[in-house]
Protein backbone atom coordinates (compact mmCIF):
# COMPACT_ATOMS: atom_id res chain seq x y z
CA UNK A 1 0.00 0.00 0.00
CA UNK A 2 1.20 3.33 -1.03
CA UNK A 3 0.68 5.58 1.28
CA UNK A 4 1.78 9.82 1.13
CA UNK A 5 -0.01 11.73 4.28
CA UNK A 6 0.06 11.22 7.63
CA UNK A 7 -0.46 13.12 11.05
CA UNK A 8 1.67 12.11 14.13
CA UNK A 9 2.69 13.67 17.66
CA UNK A 10 6.42 14.86 18.22
CA UNK A 11 7.93 15.58 21.19
CA UNK A 12 11.49 16.34 22.22
CA UNK A 13 13.18 15.57 25.33
CA UNK A 14 13.11 17.91 28.37
CA UNK A 15 16.48 19.02 29.49
CA UNK A 16 18.13 17.13 33.08
CA UNK A 17 17.40 19.42 36.20
CA UNK A 18 20.70 21.37 38.10
CA UNK A 19 21.57 19.83 41.17
CA UNK A 20 21.78 21.27 44.35
CA UNK A 21 24.62 19.78 46.59
CA UNK A 22 27.89 21.40 48.86
CA UNK A 23 31.17 20.40 48.94
CA UNK A 24 31.69 17.98 52.11
CA UNK A 25 34.78 16.41 52.24
CA UNK A 26 37.48 15.42 55.34
CA UNK A 27 38.70 18.65 56.70
CA UNK A 28 36.62 20.87 54.96
CA UNK A 29 33.24 21.00 56.40
CA UNK A 30 31.75 23.93 54.81
CA UNK A 31 32.65 23.14 50.96
CA UNK A 32 30.90 25.77 48.46
CA UNK A 33 28.49 24.55 46.16
CA UNK A 34 29.12 21.38 43.69
CA UNK A 35 25.60 20.69 42.45
CA UNK A 36 26.32 19.83 39.07
CA UNK A 37 24.09 20.66 35.59
CA UNK A 38 21.41 18.46 33.96
CA UNK A 39 22.06 17.07 30.22
CA UNK A 40 20.09 18.21 27.17
CA UNK A 41 17.08 16.72 26.18
CA UNK A 42 17.28 14.63 23.13
CA UNK A 43 16.03 16.41 19.70
CA UNK A 44 13.58 14.87 17.16
CA UNK A 45 15.63 14.35 13.94
CA UNK A 46 14.05 13.55 10.49
CA UNK A 47 16.74 11.44 8.32
CA UNK A 48 16.55 10.86 4.66
CA UNK A 49 16.09 7.14 3.67
CA UNK A 50 16.90 6.85 -0.03
CA UNK A 51 14.92 2.91 0.60
CA UNK A 52 11.34 3.89 1.36
CA UNK A 53 9.56 5.32 -0.67
CA UNK A 54 5.78 5.17 1.15
CA UNK A 55 4.88 6.53 4.62
CA UNK A 56 3.22 3.50 5.41
CA UNK A 57 5.02 2.55 8.58
CA UNK A 58 3.52 6.13 10.15
CA UNK A 59 0.13 4.65 10.08
CA UNK A 60 1.08 2.14 13.06
CA UNK A 61 3.05 4.41 15.18
CA UNK A 62 1.55 7.92 15.74
CA UNK A 63 3.45 9.17 18.81
CA UNK A 64 7.08 9.90 19.30
CA UNK A 65 8.59 11.07 21.93
CA UNK A 66 13.01 11.76 22.60
CA UNK A 67 14.02 11.13 26.21
CA UNK A 68 14.94 13.37 28.79
CA UNK A 69 18.34 14.66 29.67
CA UNK A 70 19.59 13.38 33.14
CA UNK A 71 19.62 15.37 35.85
CA UNK A 72 23.00 16.88 37.28
CA UNK A 73 24.74 15.50 40.41
CA UNK A 74 27.18 16.17 43.25
CA UNK A 75 30.30 16.96 42.83
CA UNK A 76 29.95 18.87 39.81
CA UNK A 77 28.77 15.83 37.37
CA UNK A 78 26.86 16.78 34.37
CA UNK A 79 24.03 14.68 33.77
CA UNK A 80 24.05 12.94 30.44
CA UNK A 81 22.47 14.30 27.21
CA UNK A 82 19.86 12.32 26.28
CA UNK A 83 19.96 9.90 22.86
CA UNK A 84 18.38 11.84 19.89
CA UNK A 85 15.53 10.48 18.20
CA UNK A 86 15.71 9.88 14.36
CA UNK A 87 12.97 9.35 12.95
CA UNK A 88 13.53 7.92 8.65
CA UNK A 89 11.16 9.04 5.86
CA UNK A 90 11.20 9.11 2.29
CA UNK A 91 12.87 11.92 0.11
CA UNK A 92 10.57 14.32 -1.07
CA UNK A 93 9.34 14.35 2.67
CA UNK A 94 7.78 17.91 3.47
CA UNK A 95 6.61 18.37 7.52
CA UNK A 96 4.44 20.97 8.21
CA UNK A 97 2.78 22.05 11.35
CA UNK A 98 -0.65 20.44 12.02
CA UNK A 99 -2.39 23.78 13.12
CA UNK A 100 -1.22 26.01 10.60
CA UNK A 101 -0.24 23.74 7.84
CA UNK A 102 3.05 25.96 7.70
CA UNK A 103 6.46 24.12 6.45
CA UNK A 104 8.61 22.74 9.02
CA UNK A 105 11.30 21.39 6.48
CA UNK A 106 11.67 19.68 3.31
CA UNK A 107 13.45 16.71 3.57
CA UNK A 108 14.61 16.83 -0.40
CA UNK A 109 18.28 16.01 -0.51
CA UNK A 110 19.63 11.99 -0.44
CA UNK A 111 20.24 11.23 2.75
CA UNK A 112 19.76 14.66 4.41
CA UNK A 113 19.46 14.98 8.32
CA UNK A 114 17.97 17.83 9.84
CA UNK A 115 17.02 18.81 13.35
CA UNK A 116 13.24 19.35 13.74
CA UNK A 117 13.12 19.97 17.50
CA UNK A 118 15.53 20.29 19.87
CA UNK A 119 15.23 18.72 23.25
CA UNK A 120 15.45 21.05 26.10
CA UNK A 121 18.23 22.79 27.49
CA UNK A 122 19.21 21.08 30.91
CA UNK A 123 19.53 23.31 33.76
CA UNK A 124 22.46 24.89 35.80
CA UNK A 125 23.47 23.11 39.03
CA UNK A 126 24.12 25.64 41.92
CA UNK A 127 27.81 26.12 41.74
CA UNK A 128 26.95 28.81 39.38
CA UNK A 129 25.05 31.28 41.63
CA UNK A 130 27.58 31.65 44.15
CA UNK A 131 28.38 35.21 44.87
CA UNK A 132 30.11 36.87 47.27
CA UNK A 133 26.93 38.06 49.15
CA UNK A 134 25.43 34.57 48.80
CA UNK A 135 27.93 32.10 48.89
CA UNK A 136 25.67 28.87 49.97
CA UNK A 137 23.04 29.10 47.14
CA UNK A 138 20.27 26.56 47.51
CA UNK A 139 18.90 26.55 44.41
CA UNK A 140 19.56 25.32 40.99
CA UNK A 141 17.66 25.64 37.72
CA UNK A 142 15.11 23.18 36.16
CA UNK A 143 15.60 22.08 32.74
CA UNK A 144 13.85 23.43 29.72
CA UNK A 145 10.82 21.54 28.46
CA UNK A 146 10.97 19.79 25.30
CA UNK A 147 8.86 21.33 22.37
CA UNK A 148 5.57 18.99 21.28
CA UNK A 149 3.64 19.30 17.87
CA UNK A 150 1.39 17.65 16.04
CA UNK A 151 2.71 17.42 12.41
CA UNK A 152 1.63 16.22 8.98
CA UNK A 153 3.97 15.03 6.96
CA UNK A 154 3.72 15.13 2.96
CA UNK A 155 5.30 12.82 0.23
CA UNK A 156 6.30 14.80 -3.02
CA UNK A 157 7.60 12.68 -5.36
CA UNK A 158 10.86 14.07 -6.88
CA UNK A 159 10.74 13.74 -10.68
CA UNK A 160 11.57 15.90 -13.52
CA UNK A 161 8.28 14.85 -15.72
CA UNK A 162 5.43 14.35 -14.56
CA UNK A 163 2.23 12.32 -16.33
CA UNK A 164 -1.23 13.62 -16.29
CA UNK A 165 -4.17 13.15 -17.97
CA UNK A 166 -7.43 11.30 -17.35
CA UNK A 167 -7.54 7.79 -16.15
CA UNK A 168 -7.52 5.13 -18.79
CA UNK A 169 -5.91 7.43 -21.55
CA UNK A 170 -2.45 5.49 -21.58
CA UNK A 171 -0.19 6.93 -18.84
CA UNK A 172 0.99 3.78 -17.06
CA UNK A 173 1.52 1.92 -20.49
CA UNK A 174 3.56 4.80 -21.75
CA UNK A 175 6.10 4.70 -18.72
CA UNK A 176 6.50 0.97 -18.86
CA UNK A 177 7.71 1.64 -22.59
CA UNK A 178 10.30 4.12 -22.08
CA UNK A 179 11.59 2.95 -18.75
CA UNK A 180 12.89 0.94 -15.94
CA UNK A 181 9.38 1.01 -14.75
CA UNK A 182 6.55 -1.80 -14.68
CA UNK A 183 3.33 -0.28 -13.62
CA UNK A 184 0.41 -2.57 -13.36
CA UNK A 185 -1.66 -2.00 -16.70
CA UNK A 186 -5.78 -2.48 -16.82
CA UNK A 187 -8.05 -1.02 -18.90
CA UNK A 188 -9.82 0.04 -15.82
CA UNK A 189 -10.21 3.42 -14.63
CA UNK A 190 -8.44 4.38 -11.55
CA UNK A 191 -6.00 1.32 -12.05
CA UNK A 192 -2.75 3.06 -10.68
CA UNK A 193 -4.01 4.63 -7.01
CA UNK A 194 0.25 5.42 -6.86
CA UNK A 195 2.73 7.42 -8.41
CA UNK A 196 5.14 5.71 -10.03
CA UNK A 197 8.62 6.24 -11.45
CA UNK A 198 10.88 5.54 -14.00
CA UNK A 199 14.38 6.35 -15.44
CA UNK A 200 14.03 7.81 -19.41
CA UNK A 201 16.97 7.56 -21.74
CA UNK A 202 16.43 8.98 -24.98
CA UNK A 203 18.54 8.14 -27.98
CA UNK A 204 20.58 10.95 -27.34
CA UNK A 205 21.88 9.42 -24.01
CA UNK A 206 19.98 12.14 -21.59
CA UNK A 207 18.25 10.67 -18.84
CA UNK A 208 15.13 12.42 -16.75
CA UNK A 209 13.13 10.72 -14.32
CA UNK A 210 9.20 10.49 -15.15
CA UNK A 211 6.54 10.08 -12.93
CA UNK A 212 3.29 8.51 -13.49
CA UNK A 213 0.59 10.62 -11.76
CA UNK A 214 -2.33 8.80 -11.35
CA UNK A 215 -5.53 10.12 -13.27
CA UNK A 216 -7.10 13.16 -12.34
CA UNK A 217 -10.84 13.44 -12.42
CA UNK A 218 -13.12 16.75 -12.12
CA UNK A 219 -12.59 18.50 -8.80
CA UNK A 220 -9.65 17.00 -7.87
CA UNK A 221 -8.71 20.21 -6.80
CA UNK A 222 -11.64 20.54 -4.17
CA UNK A 223 -10.42 17.11 -2.65
CA UNK A 224 -12.73 15.03 -4.80
CA UNK A 225 -11.73 10.96 -5.10
CA UNK A 226 -8.38 11.36 -3.87
CA UNK A 227 -7.70 14.73 -5.70
CA UNK A 228 -4.80 16.63 -3.39
CA UNK A 229 -3.10 13.51 -2.89
CA UNK A 230 -2.39 13.32 -6.72
CA UNK A 231 -2.10 16.93 -7.04
CA UNK A 232 0.49 17.51 -4.37
CA UNK A 233 3.02 14.94 -6.89
CA UNK A 234 2.94 17.33 -9.93
CA UNK A 235 4.46 20.12 -7.78
CA UNK A 236 7.92 18.86 -8.10
CA UNK A 237 7.87 17.97 -11.53
CA UNK A 238 9.57 20.31 -14.04
CA UNK A 239 7.88 19.46 -16.98
CA UNK A 240 4.02 18.31 -17.54
CA UNK A 241 3.29 16.10 -20.20
CA UNK A 242 -0.61 16.13 -21.16
CA UNK A 243 -1.32 12.14 -21.89
CA UNK A 244 -5.00 11.98 -23.70
CA UNK A 245 -6.46 9.59 -26.03
CA UNK A 246 -6.70 11.12 -29.20
CA UNK A 247 -8.65 8.29 -30.85
CA UNK A 248 -11.90 9.81 -28.79
CA UNK A 249 -12.38 5.36 -28.20
CA UNK A 250 -14.22 6.22 -24.95
CA UNK A 251 -16.15 8.87 -26.21
CA UNK A 252 -14.18 11.52 -24.48
CA UNK A 253 -13.29 14.76 -26.24
CA UNK A 254 -8.96 15.34 -25.62
CA UNK A 255 -9.22 19.15 -26.39
CA UNK A 256 -11.83 19.63 -23.19
CA UNK A 257 -9.62 16.99 -21.44
CA UNK A 258 -6.48 19.11 -21.22
CA UNK A 259 -8.60 21.87 -20.61
CA UNK A 260 -10.33 19.88 -17.56
CA UNK A 261 -6.87 19.09 -16.32
CA UNK A 262 -5.19 22.35 -16.99
CA UNK A 263 -8.37 23.85 -14.75
CA UNK A 264 -7.54 21.97 -11.72
CA UNK A 265 -4.06 22.30 -11.68
CA UNK A 266 -4.65 26.14 -11.78
CA UNK A 267 -7.30 25.97 -8.89
CA UNK A 268 -5.01 23.69 -6.98
CA UNK A 269 -1.98 26.04 -7.48
CA UNK A 270 -1.90 29.06 -9.45
CA UNK A 271 1.38 29.10 -10.32
CA UNK A 272 1.33 25.17 -11.66
CA UNK A 273 1.22 26.05 -14.89
CA UNK A 274 3.29 29.25 -14.95
CA UNK A 275 6.09 27.73 -14.02
CA UNK A 276 5.87 24.22 -16.12
CA UNK A 277 6.61 23.95 -19.82
CA UNK A 278 3.58 21.44 -21.01
CA UNK A 279 3.77 18.86 -23.95
CA UNK A 280 0.65 16.85 -25.02
CA UNK A 281 1.16 13.30 -25.73
CA UNK A 282 -1.56 12.37 -28.58
CA UNK A 283 -2.34 9.05 -27.35
CA UNK A 284 -3.72 6.10 -28.98
CA UNK A 285 -3.00 7.13 -32.97
CA UNK A 286 -3.00 3.62 -34.15
CA UNK A 287 -7.14 3.38 -33.08
CA UNK A 288 -7.62 7.04 -35.01
CA UNK A 289 -6.38 10.43 -35.56
CA UNK A 290 -9.38 11.86 -36.64
CA UNK A 291 -8.87 14.71 -33.01
CA UNK A 292 -5.14 15.00 -33.84
CA UNK A 293 -5.54 18.05 -36.30
CA UNK A 294 -7.87 19.91 -33.31
CA UNK A 295 -5.54 18.98 -30.95
CA UNK A 296 -2.81 20.83 -32.94
CA UNK A 297 -4.69 23.78 -33.70
CA UNK A 298 -6.00 24.48 -30.98
CA UNK A 299 -2.67 23.93 -28.60
CA UNK A 300 0.44 23.85 -31.14
CA UNK A 301 -0.66 26.75 -33.57
CA UNK A 302 -2.68 29.19 -30.85
CA UNK A 303 -0.87 28.77 -27.64
CA UNK A 304 2.82 27.26 -28.86
CA UNK A 305 2.15 23.69 -26.81
CA UNK A 306 3.79 20.86 -28.63
CA UNK A 307 1.71 18.32 -29.81
CA UNK A 308 3.10 14.41 -30.27
CA UNK A 309 1.14 12.23 -32.31
CA UNK A 310 2.20 8.40 -30.22
CA UNK A 311 0.93 4.75 -29.79
CA UNK A 312 2.00 4.13 -26.36
CA UNK A 313 0.86 0.23 -26.67
CA UNK A 314 2.57 0.15 -30.15
CA UNK A 315 5.84 2.15 -29.43
CA UNK A 316 5.07 4.56 -32.20
CA UNK A 317 7.32 7.86 -32.35
CA UNK A 318 8.18 7.80 -28.51
CA UNK A 319 11.39 9.12 -29.25
CA UNK A 320 9.92 12.16 -30.62
CA UNK A 321 8.12 12.73 -27.78
CA UNK A 322 11.22 12.23 -25.33
CA UNK A 323 13.04 14.48 -27.54
CA UNK A 324 10.20 16.92 -26.99
CA UNK A 325 10.41 16.51 -23.39
CA UNK A 326 14.11 16.59 -23.52
CA UNK A 327 14.04 19.94 -24.74
CA UNK A 328 12.03 21.36 -22.43
CA UNK A 329 13.99 20.09 -19.64
CA UNK A 330 16.78 22.30 -21.36
CA UNK A 331 14.41 25.62 -20.40
CA UNK A 332 14.05 25.04 -17.18
CA UNK A 333 16.52 24.94 -13.80
CA UNK A 334 18.61 21.96 -12.75
CA UNK A 335 17.84 22.57 -9.51
CA UNK A 336 15.20 20.75 -7.72
CA UNK A 337 12.52 22.00 -6.79
CA UNK A 338 12.12 23.23 -3.29
CA UNK A 339 9.47 24.45 -0.35
CA UNK A 340 10.97 27.03 2.01
CA UNK A 341 10.06 26.63 5.96
CA UNK A 342 7.38 28.91 6.83
CA UNK A 343 6.89 27.66 10.64
CA UNK A 344 8.47 29.50 13.77
CA UNK A 345 8.28 27.86 16.98
CA UNK A 346 6.86 29.85 19.49
CA UNK A 347 8.82 28.39 22.15
CA UNK A 348 11.80 30.50 19.96
CA UNK A 349 10.00 33.72 19.75
CA UNK A 350 10.61 35.75 22.80
CA UNK A 351 7.37 37.44 22.62
CA UNK A 352 5.45 34.46 23.07
CA UNK A 353 7.45 32.95 26.12
CA UNK A 354 6.01 32.46 29.67
CA UNK A 355 8.30 32.71 32.83
CA UNK A 356 8.19 31.41 35.97
CA UNK A 357 9.28 32.89 39.31
CA UNK A 358 10.13 31.05 42.62
CA UNK A 359 10.84 32.28 45.89
CA UNK A 360 13.84 30.50 46.92
CA UNK A 361 14.59 31.64 50.71
CA UNK A 362 13.56 34.25 52.25
CA UNK A 363 13.47 37.58 50.61
CA UNK A 364 15.60 35.67 47.40
CA UNK A 365 13.52 35.35 44.03
CA UNK A 366 14.53 33.66 41.18
CA UNK A 367 12.83 34.38 37.21
CA UNK A 368 13.42 31.68 34.61
CA UNK A 369 12.34 32.01 31.09
CA UNK A 370 13.56 31.32 28.17
CA UNK A 371 12.70 34.91 26.85
CA UNK A 372 14.37 36.43 29.87
CA UNK A 373 17.62 34.67 29.04
CA UNK A 374 17.68 35.95 25.94
CA UNK A 375 16.91 38.92 26.66
CA UNK A 376 19.83 39.52 29.03
CA UNK A 377 22.15 37.87 26.49
CA UNK A 378 21.30 40.48 23.83
CA UNK A 379 20.96 43.85 26.35
CA UNK A 380 23.96 45.70 27.69
CA UNK A 381 23.56 46.64 31.47
CA UNK A 382 26.33 48.58 31.60
CA UNK A 383 25.25 51.52 29.56
CA UNK A 384 22.04 53.89 30.66
CA UNK A 385 19.97 52.74 27.51
CA UNK A 386 20.43 49.30 28.02
CA UNK A 387 19.47 49.51 31.80
CA UNK A 388 16.41 51.67 30.57
CA UNK A 389 15.50 48.92 27.88
CA UNK A 390 15.92 46.40 30.62
CA UNK A 391 13.41 47.97 33.30
CA UNK A 392 10.86 48.42 30.34
CA UNK A 393 11.09 44.98 29.38
CA UNK A 394 10.61 43.88 33.08
CA UNK A 395 7.21 45.71 33.72
CA UNK A 396 6.04 44.95 29.52
CA UNK A 397 6.38 41.73 30.10
CA UNK A 398 4.65 41.54 33.66
CA UNK A 399 8.02 40.19 35.55
CA UNK A 400 7.64 43.22 37.94
CA UNK A 401 3.91 42.72 38.70
CA UNK A 402 4.40 38.79 39.35
CA UNK A 403 7.33 39.52 41.66
CA UNK A 404 4.93 42.17 43.37
CA UNK A 405 2.28 38.99 43.70
CA UNK A 406 4.96 36.91 45.24
CA UNK A 407 5.23 39.50 47.65
CA UNK A 408 8.39 40.61 46.85
CA UNK A 409 9.73 43.71 49.05
CA UNK A 410 11.73 46.43 48.74
CA UNK A 411 15.52 45.70 49.10
CA UNK A 412 15.26 41.84 48.67
CA UNK A 413 17.06 39.91 45.70
CA UNK A 414 16.11 38.97 42.58
CA UNK A 415 17.91 36.84 40.58
CA UNK A 416 17.53 36.06 36.37
CA UNK A 417 20.22 33.52 35.62
CA UNK A 418 23.63 34.84 36.27
CA UNK A 419 22.52 38.57 37.04
CA UNK A 420 21.56 39.18 40.47
CA UNK A 421 19.75 43.05 41.70
CA UNK A 422 17.98 44.40 44.69
CA UNK A 423 14.41 44.98 43.82
CA UNK A 424 13.22 48.59 44.66
CA UNK A 425 9.80 50.40 42.78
Amino acid sequence: MFVDNVKIYLKSGKGGDGHVSFRREKYIPNGGPDGGDGGRGGHIIFEVDPGNNTLMSFRHHRHYKATDGENGGKKRCHGKDAKDLIIKVPQGTIIREAETRKIIADLHERDEKKIIFKGGKGGKGNQHFATPTRQAPKYAERGREGKEYWVILELKMIADVGLVGYPNVGKSTLLSMVSNAQPKIANYHFTTLAPNLGVVTDKYGKQFVMADIPGLIEGASSGVGLGHDFLRHIERTKVLVHVVDASGSEGRDPVQDIYDIQKELTEYNPNMLKDKPQIIAANKIDISDENLERLVEEFEVKQGIKVVPISAAGNDNLQDLLSGIADLLETVTTEPIVFEPEFVDELDDPKYQKFTITEIEKGYFAVEGVGVEKMIGYTSLDTEKGLAFFQKYLREKGIIDALEEAGIQEGETVRIYNLEFDYYK
